[in-house]
């Protein structure tokens, strides 16, 4: 592995200079509040109302091709844990080429959710203050989880850690309110509650099949950080056994967060009820008539958005690194601050991230939209180099050249190669919808870019393209 070896002033803990300061408790509570986010929160109020109570399928259809995903990075991770992660599986087994453009778009996909969970956030602070202007939420927020980043890894795995355990703890206490409603018929929704909901109004396909698969783009951004376990794979106490507990417990996750609380939202709210823009967490409590329900679950989705905020901060500068390390970005930023935090790195990509603040100074009514669908483009690349190497490995192993994983994916390559015919079904859905297509025409931007950015490297540093094997971890 080719690592920097980088004088933080003290010990340092691991190979890479990072410290392992991220334990089994914090690693656990980060995979599941990375399946939670403001892509269910708040863009599932839009999808309800294209699809209806088939949005409950879509999510479970993707939450199976996620898990199929995690299963691969989960197979590569123990056959070499490294923090750069997807972006080092990619060099690996597909070249250089390929783990410098993944590497810096997973930093763009986290750069524009950022952008998309201060937007949110900032949504969800004008429901108390609605006077107060979008962007100086949105540039607040971000201050504040700048300076939470910059401190020590401890100390965002900890805060990370409460987030997580908010978000958590309030859906499991809105799944059990809404099946209160539904079997005791309580509150002002009791006598309209019913699991008839998910039928009677125009059917489980409201608006035809077509309608509810135009909303996976939507579905799949919801998903967009469950990959993140991956990037802690180098500052985790003991990755051989956290990791693939944390990814084991992701069916579970999706069922209960994802597909439990929709179906249980929309048995005790009609589908009709929901719009775009509002969150439908907040809606059903409104419609309950809790007192201060809807403030709660309000409060609990903006700290759903500033989890996944305070976590794109924390990948994107382990990312950089990375790219610094091999030679595909500035080498200022391969340095670690005092507190071995990648300091540089996460200072320029909040500043990319404050352009979601002019985002919302200038288009505050279709910001969230615009940098949602780029997200979600980034993100299918992202997964999708995941599975390409993952099908690489597992040739190498069939062949005898590398060791076998102690994490091995069930169906070895066969569920790889069904989550990549899934995910560029979606990218042709992408493309079809006039609204997100946009996203590709960035990507294909994005891409132009980087290919530029890579003859210059090679032109300044020809060995910057030689393959290079990598030292193997001895795990478990």
């Amino acid at each position: 592995m080719t690592s920097a070896q980088v004088d933080t002033g003290s010990e340092q803990t691991s190979e890479e200079g990072y410290e392992r300061g991220l334990g089994s408790r914090q690693v656990q509570m980060i995979a599941i509040g990375g399946a939670i986010g403001v892509g269910l929160f708040l863009g599932a109020g839009a999808n309800i109302a294209k699809a209806g109570p088939s949005l409950i399928l879509m999510y479970a259809l993707a939450g199976a091709i996620v898990f199929f995903i995690m299963r691969a990075l989960g197979e590569l991770l123990l056959y070499r844990p490294v923090s750069g992660s997807f972006a080092e599986y990619s060099r690996e087994f597909l070249g250089p080429f390929f783990g410098y453009f993944t590497g810096w778009t997973y930093w763009l996909m986290w750069v524009v959710t950022g952008m998309a969970e201060l937007t949110a956030a900032a949504i969800y602070v004008n429901y108390w203050f609605p006077a107060v202007p979008q962007w100086v939420t949105a540039l607040v927020f971000l201050v504040i989880l700048f300076g939470v980043n910059l401190i020590s890894v401890k100390v965002f795995g900890e805060l990370e850690f409460w987030f997580s355990m908010v978000k958590v703890t309030a859906l499991i206490g809105m799944i059990v309110i809404g099946l209160g409603v539904l079997t005791l018929g309580f509150s002002n929704a009791g006598d309209t509650a019913s699991v008839a909901n998910l039928w009677q109004f125009d059917g489980f396909f409201p608006k035809g099949i077509g309608s509810s698969l135009m909303t996976l783009q939507g579905v799949m951004f919801a998903y967009l950080a469950v990959e993140l376990v991956g990037v802690t794979a180098g500052e985790s106490e003991n990755p051989e056994k956290t990791l693939p507990k944390a990814i084991n417990t992701l069916p579970w996750r999706i069922a209960l967060f994802y597909v439990g609380a929709l179906t249980v939202i929309l048995c005790v709210v009609k589908w009709t009820d929901f719009a775009a823009g509002v969150s439908p967490f907040v809606k059903a409590f409104a419609v309950i008539g809790i007192p201060a329900g809807a403030g709660i679950v309000n409060f609990v989705v903006l700290t759903a958005a500033l989890s996944s905020c305070n976590s794109g901060m924390y990948s994107t500068g382990r990312m950089l690194r990375t790219l610094a390390d091999n030679g595909e970005a500035p080498a200022v930023f391969r340095k670690l601050s005092s507190t071995r935090t990648p300091a540089f790195g996460i200072t320029v990509s909040v500043l990319f991230m404050g352009i979601g603040v002019v985002l919302n100074y200038v288009v505050p009514e279709k910001a969230f939209g615009y940098v949602t669908s780029v997200a979600t483009a980034a993100g299918i690349w992202t997964w999708l180099m995941i599975l390409v190497s993952h099908v690489r490995y597992r040739r190498q192993v069939v062949a005898g050249r590398l060791p076998a994983s102690a994490f091995p994916a069930p169906g070895g390559a066969v569920c790889s190669w069904i989550a990549i015919v899934f995910l560029l079904f979606v990218t042709g859905l992408i493309a079809y919808d006039a609204d997100s297509r946009v996203c590709l025409y960035v990507m294909a931007g994005w891409a132009a870019a980087l290919g530029v950015g890579w003859a210059v490297l090679k032109a300044r540093n020809p060995q910057i393209a030689e393959r290079r094997e990598p030292e193997l971890e001895k795990v478990g």
